[in-house]
């Protein structure tokens, strides 16, 4: 018992020997403290070296992310670009079909013609301009679209090796997926807008309203005599000598002050209402033989007028004027070619010498029994004979209209030359009727040309669809990294960071446009910056109207509903006639009708995405195996063309220098802007 006793004291003791090193009387002792303090600095070292490991590798994820946002951005310019040239050459085709089918129509508008004709001579210019445009724009991006994949790579490996230091370097790039591109320029397959056509319709409708515009002056000219004989001459006319020598109310005999207005059938009537009012209330002047045969030679002047004028008339039936106006006889030898000298009007009666001719049966010479009516013509024949007392015959009647035909105080003097200036009117009309005919065939075959173009230029429009539309795939890699010399002491051991590797992929999202911030606000910054003023509204008219289409690219159905609504509403202003209205709809209605879709004008600006979805849409079978080629990518270097074979890619064309004009945007007015990609500026370079 003793024995187990002292056992048990001395275990005691012992455990107190090693507890006491540490605490003794309650309380840590230095020992304690030493080790303490050498646990905590050695822990605190493994932590900083952790850390460091830690965030040296997160390094490589943040420069793949850098390296594929670089690379979508080089795709975002690209589509900036191509949506500029689309606009610039769509814009300028609507321009040079705009001013074209206004000049055509305008063409057929009298005083307009020499206007009209150099505007269509431009709008061609404009056209050709556009078609030789199209043509170096779409070689140019095409070329572009080709070396696209380098220029991705370049400015990801560009960016992927900015992000080093001088102790960790990354090498790596960015892959445009897909790699191939799927655009279509038509304008390199030969479509153009066919200005062959329009030119040689422009030339047959320029003549057509050439000959249209002499007949239309010659038939303006004559109908302005007649109205002036009518109505519109200072002092006398048919208008003022009816209402001096006659009764007529105000509403018979109306005043014109313009031949626009006035219309032949105005001075017709009139002639009718005067003759009308002579025949019914004419007297003799006096009651003798002479006076009273007088008087019945005038009535049955005023009588063949009424008949004569009953029958004129000048209308158009089916695209032609109708006509009927007679001459009134002016004297004793256009009397003998009337009615008034074979009609049996007049009394007769037997005489001794035979059958005798009178003015009136109340005349004193008429003593034998009445006779059959006689004409003027059977005296002069010998079927009659004159009467001894009123000696009555076609002179009488041939003095009634002669003096009043022969001086400008009687109202035939006027109505003769209202006749003749009338006749001339409808024949010249007709004329103008006839190549009217002639030039709305023209006009149709410049409308279908108009039409053609028209569809040509809208028909197949460009599909932008290049390397990196689905997106880019960076990778980036980094080789072994030795721990700063601050972290080889006697609480760590040295340690280095074996090589790392980082997948990312970056997507283009749409930034919805708005007026103040689009793809093509950019454009007319730029623009802007370098003529020091705005485009719109320097250059004349022609600059007006592409600058209005140019920016309402976005939505051309509603500018060019607007333009076309302008442009025709002048033409009408300045009196288009009924083949230039015809044109003009036609123009109009193929403009506004051409259904053209609004234009996405968005920005598109490169974020991160998924990047295994990315993967799914490029020539990679997957993630795996973009890992495996990752690890193919030679260390240090900064050439992305051996980056690339690395990768097991080629790319078929670089561009090496410092900018890329993709095409000269030519400018209606004269002069052009040169559409560059600076690839320091696509890049981010300076």
């Amino acid at each position: 018992m003793r024995h187990m006793r002292r056992s048990r004291r001395e275990r005691p003791s012992a455990a107190r020997w090693g507890v006491d090193l540490f605490v003794e009387d309650g309380a840590y002792t230095t020992v304690t403290a030493a080790v303490s303090l050498l646990a905590v600095l050695a822990l605190a070292f493994s932590a900083a070296t952790a850390v460091w490991t830690l965030s040296r590798a997160g390094d490589a994820q943040v420069a793949a992310d850098s390296t594929a946002l670089a690379g979508a951005n080089v795709v975002s310019s690209y589509y900036t670009a191509a949506t500029v040239v689309d606009a610039s050459i769509l814009s300028l085709g609507l321009t040079g079909l705009a001013v074209t089918g206004v000049g055509m129509v305008g063409m057929l508008v009298p005083g307009v013609g020499a206007a009209a004709g150099e505007a269509v001579d431009a709008g061609i210019r404009i056209l050709k301009t556009r078609n030789d445009f199209a043509t170096s724009a779409s070689r140019g991006l095409g070329s572009l679209e080709e070396a696209l994949p380098y220029l991705v790579a370049a400015n990801g490996t560009r960016v992927c090796a900015a992000q080093g230091t001088d102790r960790a370097r990354f090498s790596g790039t960015a892959l445009a997926v897909p790699w191939e591109s799927d655009s279509n320029f038509p304008a390199l397959e030969g479509e153009q807008i066919p200005v062959d056509g329009l030119e040689e319709a422009a030339a047959d409708l320029e003549e057509a309203a050439r000959e249209l515009s002499r007949a239309a002056e010659k038939s303006e000219a004559d109908k302005r005599r007649a109205w002036i004989a009518d109505c519109g001459r200072e002092g006398m006319n048919m208008q003022e000598r009816a209402a001096r020598l006659s009764g007529l109310t105000a509403a018979q005999n109306p005043d014109y002050a313009s031949s626009i207005t006035w219309d032949p059938a105005v001075g017709l009537d009139r002639a009718r209402a005067y003759y009308r009012w002579r025949r019914d209330h004419d007297a003799p002047t006096g009651s003798d033989v002479e006076s009273r045969a007088d008087a019945a030679a005038r009535h049955a002047f005023y009588r063949f007028a009424c008949e004569e004028l009953e029958r004129a008339h000048v209308r158009e039936i089916d695209g032609r004027i109708e006509a009927d106006l007679p001459l009134l006889p002016r004297n004793t030898d256009e009397v003998r070619r009337s009615r008034l000298y074979t009609e049996a009007v007049w009394p007769s009666s037997e005489e001794g010498g035979g059958l005798t001719l009178h003015f009136d049966a109340s005349c004193p010479g008429a003593l034998g029994p009445a006779g059959r009516p006689l004409s003027l013509a059977a005296v002069e024949a010998g079927q009659a004979r004159a009467c001894a007392v009123c000696s009555f015959d076609v002179g009488d009647v041939g003095k009634a209209p002669a003096a009043s035909t022969s001086i400008d105080n009687g109202f035939e003097y006027h109505l003769r030359e209202f006749t003749e200036a009338l006749r001339d009117y409808v024949s010249s009309r007709n004329r103008e009727l006839e190549l009217e005919r002639k030039a709305q065939g023209r006009a149709q075959a410049a409308g279908g040309s108009f039409e053609d173009a028209l569809a040509a230029l809208v028909g197949k429009r460009p599909r932008i669809a290049p390397p990196g539309r689905e997106g880019c795939v960076a990778v980036a890699v980094s080789g072994e990294l030795p721990a700063p010399d601050q972290m080889d002491t006697a609480f760590s051991a040295p340690s280095t960071l074996p090589g790392r590797g980082a997948i990312s992929a970056a997507v283009l999202s749409r930034d919805p446009a708005t007026k103040e911030n689009n793809a093509l606000g950019s454009f007319f910054s730029s623009l802007e910056g370098r003529t020091g003023s705005s485009v719109i509204g320097v250059l004349g008219d022609v600059m007006d109207l592409w600058g209005s289409l140019l920016v309402s690219y976005g939505d051309l159905s509603d500018g060019l509903d607007s333009i076309a609504a302008e442009a025709f509403r002048g033409l009408d202003l300045v009196g288009a006639g009924p083949v230039a209205r015809w044109l003009g709809d036609r123009v109009r209605s193929a403009m506004t009708a051409i259904g053209i879709d609004p234009v996405d004008l968005s920005y598109r600006k490169p974020v991160l995405a998924d990047s295994s979805r990315v993967i799914a849409a490029s020539d990679l079978d997957g993630v795996a195996e973009a890992q495996a080629r990752l690890r193919s990518i030679p260390l240090g270097t900064t050439d992305p063309g051996a980056i690339l074979a690395a990768l097991g890619y080629e790319v078929r064309e670089r561009i090496l220098g410092a900018e890329v004009v993709i095409a000269e945007i030519p400018l209606p007015g004269g002069g052009s802007v040169p559409l560059t990609i600076r690839l320091r500026d696509v890049m981010g370079g300076t």
